[in-house]
């Protein structure tokens, strides 16, 4: 006989998820309490309680995580189902038979639990790169950004030779600098997951300008340049129509080969709208190119400037 009670489950913790398709941050706009379950009380004949779930924030990847009240950074969400815990639950109270000992078989003491962890969240979605270079695949992008950064891509002439997003820094005079991204290769039905899918769309809606890679020298069999540019363009569209309204330069690539210049010149009556001829292989109109580039993402960024400072603050996220 005597007190028999069980030990206390344990308390929840706040867990931060970067979770596939979720793109923004609304959700933590209008929710501020996030609170993990708590533990249940033990019960008589040493059954113990049951622990508390865990609450799950779902947020995009590229978000950084920073307690409010100190500015440390907890967590940088990188890539998907890259999880961490910003907030433990509370330790388990104890009940009386955790006290029972040789002189004491029949304890009347118990132990309550700890009050689990609470903090101030600052959440910040991150931008990937000032630039996200598009087009289909073998459109020059992985080539382009080796030659004008210090990025080295795998390079190789079928599709898909990138399959994961590649940055590169590309060093300005004046220390300027912009970071591109190489978007893996899309194609016809990306916006359904078609080709590397439209995990790759996601990126470059992290981006500020678009640069669109039309190769002007195909292989036979292969679209048109002009062919090619409508492919991409739809399926930016029909992703969202916020993506396909970045800014964008249209730039031909391969021009070092035979029959580019009179394919540039198509392709320009044909989108009533300027396209930069490159080759990376020569390196011939690099230099007009990112500075078109560097002026288009400063542009950008002052407009976002502006926005940040004509809308009200994120207010902060509580959890515990």
């Amino acid at each position: 006989g005597g007190p028999d009670g069980g030990t206390g489950g344990h308390v929840g913790d706040v867990i931060a998820e970067a979770t596939h398709g979720v793109d923004t941050l609304l959700d933590f706009s209008s929710r501020y309490h996030w609170i993990a379950e708590s533990g249940r009380p033990g019960g008589g004949s040493e059954c113990s309680g049951k622990n508390g779930s865990d609450v799950v924030l779902r947020l995009p990847v590229g978000t950084m995580i920073y307690d409010r009240d100190t500015g440390v950074l907890l967590k940088d969400l990188t890539e998907v189902g890259e999880r961490a815990c910003i907030a433990e639950g509370g330790k388990y109270g104890r009940g009386n038979r955790s006290f029972a000992s040789a002189t004491n078989r029949t304890p009347r003491e118990a132990e309550p639990g700890e009050p689990g962890q609470e903090r101030w969240l600052r959440l910040e979605l991150k931008l990937i790169a000032d630039v996200g270079l598009v087009g289909l695949p073998n459109a020059g992008k992985s080539t382009l950004l080796s030659a004008v950064s210090r990025a080295k891509a795998k390079i190789g002439a079928y599709p898909f030779t990138t399959t994961k997003p590649q940055l590169g820094i590309v060093e300005l005079s004046g220390y300027r600098r912009l970071v591109l991204a190489d978007i893996p290769g899309l194609i016809a039905g990306a916006h359904e997951g078609a080709g590397l899918g439209d995990e790759f769309l996601r990126h470059i809606e992290r981006t500020r300008v678009i640069a669109h890679l039309l190769d002007v020298s195909p292989p036979e069999g292969s679209p048109s340049p002009v062919e090619a540019y409508h492919t991409i363009r739809e399926e930016l569209n029909k992703f969202s129509p916020q993506l396909a309204a970045k800014a964008e330069v249209v730039v031909a690539t391969k021009m070092d080969l035979s029959g580019a210049g009179d394919a540039v010149e198509a392709l320009r009556a044909s989108l009533s709208s300027d396209v930069v001829p490159i080759s990376a292989a020569t390196r011939s109109g690099l230099e007009p190119m990112l500075e078109r580039l560097w002026r288009m993402v400063d542009a950008a960024r002052e407009a976002d400037r502006q926005a940040t400072a004509d809308s009200p603050p994120d207010p902060p996220v509580q959890v515990g």
